[in-house]
């Protein structure tokens, strides 16, 4: 089976491969498997995956393909893509049945047709449907279920377009490492299993910024091997994330000419065909688009983290698409049974764990901005939005990630880049003024204090001073930014990580107040209160020495730690603690610190934002960056 031929004879109506049929990886856990395919409780004949893309299905047994990677989300090619029909195509050895359903935005299943095998010279039987893609407006999806009264084996399968592909399947690959060796050798690797997906590829271009080096790392040789001259490592220094996405984009204009640019994380782990899914997208798309990956969770495979994320303009932060669930969990609650994931979901912006950008995008837009972490995606799909290049999230296009719970980023060192890189990214995009944005600011900075997160609101008050001095040290600070954040917050004792809370006294469990959960709103205001009247007393320094309490993680919440002098609190990893101590006079001077910073930011921000806006061009500009990456390398 190839990409854009047909699999058949001449009178097969699949043309162009847009998806194939995937089965797990060998020795995946039941969970993981309904992934790609759902199988009856009550049969003990379980399907067995002789490769990536075939199955051997018992007699007297029903497997459905209602599943996340394998059912066709209609809705989407309904709306970006110029075709109006999908063509399913299966080879299989023996005879079956095929029950053809779709689904409509609420999760409404519809029988479409049933398709029996029908043999052919050689003996392999095909199954081959085209559906009509006019009924998914708002949201729908399709997918087949198989019954067999014998064994039998699919030999491969997809879903196809009748017609051809227009434009080229190829692309650059990007992915940006910083001490993750072994990671980035897993995607390497990844990317040459798959023969469909090794010959899209022009070129694999790794900025490495990192100390430990991936062309030191074991089993760096055997995936370079398979991939050749188009592995393309630029060492470099840590500049961030934006700094190695803009090296990826620089280095595959300068030196390719693949017509997509593929960015993708580290740390991740991919299903290659995504790749040729994201690409076929792409290619069959109305007009130009950008197409995004969905997250799902590395730590627990069968939750689907992140189904698509808007910018919301005014307080202007990023979140959830309207209509999206959190941490859906595929093997409790399968896609036939999850009407939620129906519906089409539109997006403002992918975030680069996996995006696909078609280079005449990149060639107009210029680079990313040289933010370092954080917004430069989002700024990204905002930027491509307002030239008229929307972004698409595709369903069953998706990588595994690190879910956000595991990760303290909006109180460690990247809480500055959160608030720069916003008020950055506002100040070009945000129509309005920064009133509604400080004022969502409020809350949070308030909530710190009170969970005594001194480190956190002290980084925040730099990065909205450093955002009211200008754009014009950006690139200049790239390079040493992360030491300078690094060195404000090792300053305050929230930010000191210890190994274990055994490495500190055993907990008094003195002065401990009320530290329940409040329900209902008169509770919240009534512990509300008392945590006013509590950090106005002094501070009792023997809670500064010995901990009155050891917190959990998901304990760690302000009607608890409003209410102490001293805990330690895991971190999101469970791999250390802090001790958070009590420090009125630095919460006062914090406090003051902040409301000036924000007072100022509201007054001066059409300023501000007027210099940014004239600063833009250079900041995204092919030749700066190259000025850049030649000085510091």
């Amino acid at each position: 089976m190839e990409t854009d031929k047909a699999a058949g004879d001449g009178s097969s109506q699949a043309v162009s491969l847009l998806q194939r049929i995937l089965l797990p990886r060998p020795g995946e856990p039941l969970d993981v498997r309904r992934l790609y395919l759902v199988e009856a409780d009550s049969n003990p004949k379980r399907a067995h995956a002789t490769s990536r893309t075939s199955v051997q299905i018992a007699d007297e047994s029903e497997v459905s393909f209602c599943t996340y990677f394998n059912a066709f989300p209609a809705s989407y090619w309904r709306r970006w893509s110029t075709l109006g029909s999908v063509v399913l195509r299966l080879e299989v050895n023996g005879d079956c049945r095929a029950d053809i359903y779709r689904s409509k935005a609420d999760g409404t299943r519809i029988h479409v047709t049933s398709v029996q095998t029908d043999g052919d010279e050689s003996g392999t039987r095909v199954i081959e449907a085209a559906i009509d893609l006019a009924p998914f407006e708002d949201g729908g999806w399709i997918w087949f279920d198989l019954s067999a009264e014998a064994d039998i084996e699919v030999l491969a399968g997809g879903w196809y377009a009748s017609v051809p592909a227009p434009g080229e399947a190829r692309v650059a690959i990007g992915i940006p490492t910083f001490n993750r060796p072994d990671d980035c050798v897993k995607a390497l690797t990844a990317l040459g299993s798959d023969p469909l997906v090794l010959d899209v590829i022009d070129a694999v271009i790794i900025p490495d910024q990192g100390t430990r080096k991936v062309k030191d790392q074991a089993g760096f040789d055997e995936a370079a091997e398979v991939l050749g001259d188009r592995l393309r490592i630029h060492n470099q220094g840590n500049i961030g994330g934006s700094g190695g996405y803009s090296r990826v984009m620089y280095e595959a204009l300068k030196t390719t000419d693949s017509p997509f640019i593929l960015f993708m994380d580290d740390d991740i782990e991919i299903e290659p065909d995504c790749i040729l899914r994201a690409i076929a997208f792409s290619r069959f798309a109305r007009g130009t688009v950008l197409v995004g990956g969905q997250m799902l969770n590395l730590q627990n495979r069968a939750h689907l983290h992140v189904m698509g994320e808007v910018v919301r303009f005014g307080e202007f932060v990023w979140g959830p698409a309207p209509h999206t669930e959190y941490d859906h969990d595929f093997a409790a609650k399968p896609l036939d049974e999850s009407p939620e994931l129906h519906r089409r979901i539109d997006v403002t912006y992918n975030a680069w764990w996996m995006c696909l950008i078609p280079r005449n995008v990149a060639e107009e837009l210029g680079q990313p901005l040289p933010l370092f972490i954080k917004w430069d995606d989002a700024e990204y799909g905002l930027r491509a939005a307002a030239a008229g290049y929307p972004t698409v999230t595709l369903p069953g296009t998706a990588i595994w990630h690190m879910a956000w719970s595991d990760k303290d980023d909006v109180i460690d060192w990247q809480a500055y880049y959160h608030m720069r890189n916003r008020l950055i990214v506002a100040a070009l995009h945000n129509p309005g003024g920064a009133r509604a944005l400080v004022k969502s600011t409020m809350k949070p900075l308030f909530k710190h204090l009170l969970c005594l997160e001194y480190s956190t609101v002290a980084l925040q008050n730099a990065a909205i001073a450093d955002f009211l001095a200008g754009p014009d040290g950006l690139f200049d600070v790239l390079p040493t930014s992360l030491a300078n954040v690094q060195k404000i917050r090792g300053e305050y004792p929230d930010a000191i990580v210890a190994g274990s809370a055994t490495d500190l006294p055993l907990p008094s469990g003195a002065d401990v107040g009320d530290v329940s959960l409040p329900l209902g709103m008169p509770a919240k205001v009534k512990r509300l209160g008392k945590a006013i009247i509590h950090n106005m007393r002094p501070v009792n320094d023997q809670h500064l020495e010995r901990p009155q309490m050891n917190v959990a993680t998901m304990d760690a919440r302000w009607f608890l730690l409003s209410q102490v002098d001293g805990v330690t609190v895991t971190t999101a990893d469970g791999r250390g603690v802090v001790y958070r101590k009590r420090d009125k006079k630095l919460a006062k001077s914090l406090l003051k610190e902040a409301m000036r910073l924000r007072r100022e930011l509201e007054r001066r921000f059409p300023e501000v934002q007027a210099a940014y806006r004239r600063a833009a061009p250079e900041l995204t500009s092919r030749e700066r960056w190259g000025q850049f990456f030649a000085q510091y390398q």
